[in-house]
Parts: structure tokens; C-alpha cells; sequence
């Protein structure tokens, strides 16, 4: 398997692979082009989301600035917005059904390491330096009609239903089901969503 292919099975990989980092600096390079297009050229936002996203649907907005790895693994669904200083490290997928609705600094993690430093970075070469660190991923669903409050952070793994508000600053550990409004640290449903 590459590393591209542990990666996105879930399986340790090596961020310094070469073909992951061409993606990476390819990614970055156009999210810094993003960032700084003016605020009124959706022709141009248009053409680099096109470029960077792995899918989307229409009406997508995303107000700048935005930040991701590898762009190519995020797909979102029709009608969306992503508000500003969103921060979503797509090293394995990020799904994103229709009509979302995330606030300002959501941010969405896939990727995970090894709690033991010596599973993280190997050992280290003779200058005392280290390889890139060891990496697993998981991928984050989230369904349609969904409302992630500003600051929330979204971990590697988790499925959020449909029709689910996650209120500001939850740290979102485990699945949601759909119809339900949750929140805190660590989210927790709250009560129902009808």
C-alpha cells in the first residue's frame, strides 16, 4: 500500500511521504490563495474550491480564512456555509451533508497518534533529530440539516446525524444520532431535535 492508501484506510502512514507531501504543500498553497482573493471574486473562490475540494455540491460559501491538509478528501452536500477561521485536517475524509451550517472556528480532526512517543517518532537519528510523526486517521460524517456552534471541535471518527445542533465549544468525542441537540465538554446530548 502507498502511504496515501494506509492513510485512508486508517492504518499508520508516514506524513513525510512525498506524494502526501506534494499534496500538502499543493493544499496549503491554495488555501493561502483562497485566503487572500478579494471577499467579492466568487468567480475565482469558485475556481480554487474546485481545485482543492475532493466534491461539492452548489451554493457553497466559505468565508475566508480557511484551513485544511489535503483539501482533496473533504465533499461537502448542497447549500453549506463554513464561516470564518475554520480549520478541517482532512487526512482522511470529511463528509459534510446538505444544508450545514459551521460557525466560526469549528474545527474538524481525522487524524490521531500514537500515545507512546517511541510508536510516534521511531528513534531518533544520530543528530538527535526524528522522522515525521507516525499518523492514524479516521474519518468524520456529518448528515444533512446540521448547525455546529462556533469553536466546536469535531474528532477523528465521529458521525454526526442529521438534523443535530452541537452547541458552541463542545468537544465532540462520540457519535451524535440524528435529531438531537448536544453540547459541553465532552458533548453530550442534551435533549431532543423535533
Amino acid at each position: 500500500m502507498t502511504e496515501r492508501e494506509k492513510m485512508l484506510a486508517g492504518e499508520l502512514y508516514d506524513c513525510g511521504d512525498h506524494e502526501l507531501l506534494s499534496q500538502w504543500h499543493k493544499a496549503k498553497n491554495l488555501v493561502r490563495d483562497y485566503n487572500r482573493t478579494d471577499s467579492e471574486d466568487a468567480a475565482e473562490k469558485d475556481r480554487i474550491l474546485s481545485e482543492l475540494l475532493g466534491g461539492r455540491g452548489s451554493n457553497l460559501w466559505i468565508t475566508a480564512p480557511f484551513f485544511v491538509d489535503y483539501g482533496n478528501n473533504i465533499f461537502f452536500g448542497n447549500n453549506c456555509e463554513v464561516n470564518m477561521n475554520c480549520t478541517f485536517l482532512d487526512d482522511n475524509k470529511i463528509v459534510i451533508g446538505d444544508n450545514a451550517l459551521i460557525a466560526p472556528n469549528v474545527q474538524i480532526y481525522t487524524a490521531f497518534h500514537p500515545a507512546n512517543a517511541k510508536e510516534r517518532f521511531g528513534e531518533p537519528k544520530e543528530d538527535g533529530s526524528f522522522e515525521f510523526c507516525k499518523t492514524q486517521t479516521a474519518p468524520v460524517i456529518i448528515g444533512n440539516n446540521v448547525w455546529i456552534g462556533g469553536g466546536a471541535i469535531i474528532m477523528p471518527g465521529v458521525t454526526i446525524g442529521d438534523n443535530v445542533v452541537i452547541g458552541a465549544g463542545s468537544v465532540v468525542t462520540k457519535d451524535i444520532p440524528s435529531d438531537k441537540v448536544a453540547c459541553g465538554v465532552p458533548c453530550r446530548i442534551i435533549r431532543n431535535n423535533n
